[in-house]
């Protein structure tokens, strides 16, 4: 493990902002045939988990825990309330107005915050409470990633039992089978297995709809739900009851925070092009398909939705289904890598192994350690809960709590970044928040019917996360109060040591720094190279670094350089593919015959003064189990010397 303050690390919080535009976003959009692979591909990806919200949305309202009778009013009530989510939620506050707050192309809760407000690795932020709202949103989405794979896939397996109870006995088993299959694929990349997901995905919405249609026809009046006063005389009448059902009301909008979090992955265009052509007209038939059916048949409040569907055509549904929520677990996996790979670059969680799936999509990765966490995690909650509807009674706290942190940060964007008038972005923000404290207010019931769950899961990882960068702070600033370079070369000035042919490469966390690897070579070996370079990285608050822009060079004495090397934080750090284009005037430099310097720390716990000793115990485990930074930085093992040290915290 190297030292974080010798990782070289650290945050230009002014540097290359995002654009001011709210249309900016990194890169032209696609056109033509690409276009139209992008947006099926992220129809498979993005849409698959409020794409299976029919299985168990509408049932939840007549069926749950907080249950009301299958009226006629009731239904067109409820109907109404879905429409309009639908609308007002996913398609006016994400599709159209969140996706424009993009950080040059990268969506998700940290690329908002760092857009919002420098994100600072060694120092403190000054809008410290946006950071932590923002890093508290960010470990809510976790919570909402173990618990939506779990949910979609058993929903649809529990559709055995409406063809036959002998399936009962192996609905937990094929659930856990199915999962598995689908994290053991996740290598493969997010682009190929939207490839194969998207026309799956596509047959799904268009079954959606056939099945609505097939409904709506014969009774054709739930087609007025669009007309809100439903809602207004379902609340009338229902009064605390009603508001309860806006809790299962929400399961079909579950979907909206993760659609921002793949926003890089695909982009803002083919995003919207799937939701308007396909996923919007697909549910909403669908739902107004099942509104029909309770209304001429309510003792089908069980399980509507597969009740929609002539007998002959249950085995194949149920299968369509179950590959559909397959499918509609990819889009939290997804959203799971990209905020690790944001926490990662952001100083919020120590080196971890990414893998870049896409030679010309940047946001396509794959996290190893993530997947299969995700994996163990999502059998656990399928084994704990063991039925939907249990889950369903765990699902939404995490995802509401995270909708109202996005419409406070975003806020703060549209002020700040874009120049809107009070009037503007607050009427706006005021406006969504509305229907995101009404949400909200509602999952707070569950809580003790397991909504516990994801809010223990997120209290855990915000824990993790804060704790993490806290320990960095704190192993940088003890190891930079002692190593200033202008000491090192005022003792080279008094002292010099002997001088070896070559070059050496070593990390530094702070261009002013001078790293522990260098102090040890020449106090142990009385040494100094020929030349000395200093590679400092910087992480900026942007997704993505400009090669043009990537390096900073500049000559210091004694034959030392300092070398500023900037990644946004979705880029992968690759020091050495990087300094293969690096010249330097008047001296020969081959980054193949150097050698490079890093320091492998061992962080001792301790009463000093900084954080709690359990948190520092924490940190220590954390810092023993991160990447190897010659790994992390892409550094060639052949030419990579580390030097151990010791740092108490």
């Amino acid at each position: 493990m190297t030292n974080p303050a010798d990782q070289a690390v650290d945050v230009n919080p002014q540097a290359h902002a995002a654009s001011e535009d709210p249309e900016h976003h990194h890169g032209p959009d696609p056109k033509g045939r690409y276009l139209a692979l992008l947006s099926l591909t992220a129809l498979g990806i993005v849409y698959g988990d409020i794409g299976t919200s029919p299985l168990y949305a509408m049932r939840e309202s007549f069926h749950g825990p907080h249950a009301i009778p299958p009226t006629l009013t009731n239904i067109m009530g409820v109907l109404s309330l879905i429409f309009w989510s639908l609308i007002l939620v996913v398609t006016i506050k994400y599709l159209v107005f969140i996706l424009r707050a993009d950080n040059r192309g990268e969506g998700g809760i940290l690329a908002l915050t760092a857009l919002a407000t420098p994100i600072k690795r060694f120092a403190k932020n000054e809008r410290w409470w946006v950071v932590v709202l923002g890093v508290f949103g960010a470990a809510l989405l976790y919570g909402d990633g173990i618990i939506t794979p779990a949910i979609s896939v058993l929903s649809a397996v529990e559709g055995l039992k409406i063809a036959t109870p002998l399936f009962q006995p192996y609905v937990i088993p094929i659930t856990i089978g199915i999962l598995v299959g689908l994290f053991m694929i996740q290598r493969h990349g997010t682009g190929l297995v939207g490839r194969f997901f998207g026309p799956i995905t596509l047959l799904w919405f268009i079954v959606l709809g056939a099945l609505g249609v097939m409904h709506i026809v014969q009774y054709p009046a739930v087609l007025g739900a669009i007309n809100p006063m439903y809602s207004v005389n379902f609340f009338r009448e229902d009064g605390l009851q009603g508001f309860l059902i806006l809790g299962t009301v929400f399961l079909v909008v579950t979907g909206g925070e993760a659609l921002y979090a793949d926003m890089g992955h695909f982009g803002r265009l083919p995003i919207r092009i799937a939701w308007f052509a396909v996923a919007l007209p697909g549910l909403l038939l669908n739902y107004m398909g099942q509104a029909s059916l309770l209304i001429r048949h309510p003792e089908y409040a069980e399980n509507p939705f597969y009740l929609m569907a002539p007998s002959w055509a249950l085995y194949p549904l149920v299968v369509l289904a179950t590959m559909a929520t397959v499918i509609a677990s990819q889009a939290l996996i997804s959203g799971a890598f990209s905020i690790t790979m944001q926490a990662t670059q952001l100083g919020f969680l120590p080196r971890i192994r990414i893998l870049h799936t896409s030679r010309t999509e940047r946001g396509q990765i794959y996290i190893p350690a993530v997947n299969w966490l995700l994996m163990l995690a999502c059998i656990a909650v399928v084994i704990g809960f063991r039925s939907s509807s249990n889950l369903a009674a765990a699902y939404g706290i995490a995802v509401t709590s995270t909708m109202v942190i996005t419409t406070v940060i975003f806020y703060i964007v549209a002020r700040e970044r874009w120049g809107w008038s009070l009037l503007k972005a607050g009427g706006l923000a005021g406006f969504f928040m509305v229907f995101d404290l009404a949400f909200l207010g509602a999952n707070l019931v569950k809580i003790p019917a397991g909504g516990w769950f994801t809010l223990v899961v997120a209290l855990l990882l915000f824990t993790v996360m804060t704790t993490w960068k806290r320990g960095e702070n704190l192993v940088a600033q003890r190891a930079s109060s002692d190593h200033q370079l202008s000491n090192v070369i005022e003792m080279l000035h008094a002292k010099p040591p002997v001088r070896v042919p070559g070059f050496a490469i070593f990390l530094s966390a702070r261009p002013d720094g001078a790293p522990e690897a260098l102090l040890a070579n020449i106090h142990h070996n009385k040494v100094l190279h020929e030349h000395v370079l200093l590679v400092t990285v910087q992480s900026r608050s942007v997704p993505h670094v400009p090669r043009s822009e990537r390096m900073a060079l500049s000559s210091i004495d004694h034959g030392m350089y300092t070398l500023s090397v900037a990644y946004g934080f979705m880029d992968r750090p690759n020091i050495h593919k990087a300094i293969r284009t690096l010249k330097i005037p008047g001296v020969p430099f081959d980054p193949n015959k150097t050698t490079y310097f890093i320091n492998r720390t061992r962080v001792i716990p301790t009463k000093l003064p900084g954080m709690a000793l359990w948190r520092e115990k924490i940190f220590a485990v954390m810092s023993s189990n991160a990447t190897n930074a010659a790994d992390f930085f892409s550094l060639p093992p052949a030419q990579v010397i580390e030097i151990g040290t010791r740092v108490e915290v």
